[in-house]
């Protein structure tokens, strides 16, 4: 039985990210006879407080506990046939850990991101700490991983700069255990247009908003943002649901047509169209801004994808009037995440990483 450690920056079962690239594998690592230990960055009460406004000093306290910890962490790596790095081993200083595992112990590193973390991007509520980071440790965990994880083409062509082992390894919806459920249309009630995540990108619904609220002058419709914080819009539509685990997936399916705005840059190059799949795993088909992964995965056929402010207006009004249009996309937008973007699809695919 060989022994994977997983070192990730968030406790389990806590960030998007973990859970949906790899967390959800565990059960299929473990029938084929791996043995897994899980080692975060943050501890479940530092997560509690991580995105809050202030803590500075416990914050501090957090982060040097963190640090020394991943220090000690060190000694234990020699028993595992491979060490899997999601992301970073720490979210400050030099890359000495990695260096020495895999230079100096010779230990198989798999590397997996899903963002473009090579570029500069922090929280507000954390930027005191910002002079910290050390954003080229993403190009040196590229060339010293056994191979590297990337969740769509535009991180890949960044890595295999630094490493030829580069695979493509994209966000996975578990189909059968979790997004099991699909949309049921009520035609008779108001449309709901939905979106969901975290605080960090709430800012890309600020050109959607205007619009929103050009439509409430004519339209009866509700606006629901699933998050951990409330969003500060003038909005008379807006009902906002505070994202829980144990309800998100009864909370995503009041959702009529998902939304998933995005600014071109290189940072949103990165994205890997994450909330588009989880409404389409759901039969919920979603409007997208053209950008990165996003063109791959959501078609004419499948879901909506709108250029400007004028296409997102046209569409939107296009649905209000004519809610039943979307019925018709709900079983071709779960057959593309089931093909495609499923955890049974990828399953050969994450297990190759291992080998």
């Amino acid at each position: 039985m060989k022994k994977i450690l997983f070192i990730t920056p968030y406790p389990e079962g806590t960030a998007a990210s973990q859970r949906f690239r790899f967390e959800q594998y565990y059960p299929l690592l473990k029938k084929n006879r791996f043995e897994i230990t899980v080692s975060s960055f943050w501890s479940e009460r530092m997560w509690a407080i991580f995105y809050e406004n202030g803590h500075f000093f416990r914050k501090a306290v957090f982060l040097i506990g963190s640090l020394f910890k991943r220090m000690l962490l060190l000694f234990t790596v020699g028993k595992y046939d491979y060490i899997f790095i999601h992301r970073e081993v720490s979210p400050v200083g030099p890359p000495l850990f990695s260096w020495f595992a895999s230079r100096v112990l010779k230990k198989k590193i798999i590397f997996d991101f899903d963002d473009a973390i090579w570029l500069p991007n922090y929280s507000y509520y954390n930027r005191w700490f910002s002079f910290l980071k050390n954003y080229s440790n993403t190009k040196r965990l590229c060339r010293w991983a056994h191979k590297v994880s990337c969740g769509n083409e535009y991180l890949q062509d960044f890595a295999k700069k630094y490493n030829v082992k580069t695979l493509l390894n994209p966000t996975t919806i578990d189909t059968e255990n979790y997004h099991n459920k699909t949309k049921v249309y009520d035609l008779t009630k108001p449309l709901v247009i939905g979106w969901t995540g975290t605080h960090s990108t709430i800012k890309y619904l600020s050109e959607i908003v205007p619009i929103l609220q050009e439509l409430e002058k004519n339209f009866v419709f509700i606006f629901q943002v699933i998050s951990d914080e409330k969003p500060k819009f003038n909005l008379n539509s807006l009902e906002y649901v505070q994202w829980k685990k144990e309800t998100e997936i009864d909370d995503l399916l009041k959702i009529d047509v998902g939304i998933m705005p995005l600014i071109e840059n290189e940072w949103s190059k990165g994205k890997c169209g994450f909330k588009a799949l989880q409404y389409m795993a759901l039969g919920i088909p979603a409007i997208v801004s053209p950008v990165g992964v996003n063109r791959q995965i959501v078609n004419q056929s499948n879901g909506f994808v709108c250029h400007n402010k004028e296409e997102w207006k046209q569409l939107l009004v296009q649905l209000l009037s004519e809610k039943s249009i979307l019925t018709s996309f709900s079983e071709k937008t779960r057959k593309t995440v089931e093909e495609n973007y499923s955890v049974k699809s990828n399953s050969a695919n994450f297990l190759h990483l291992f080998t």
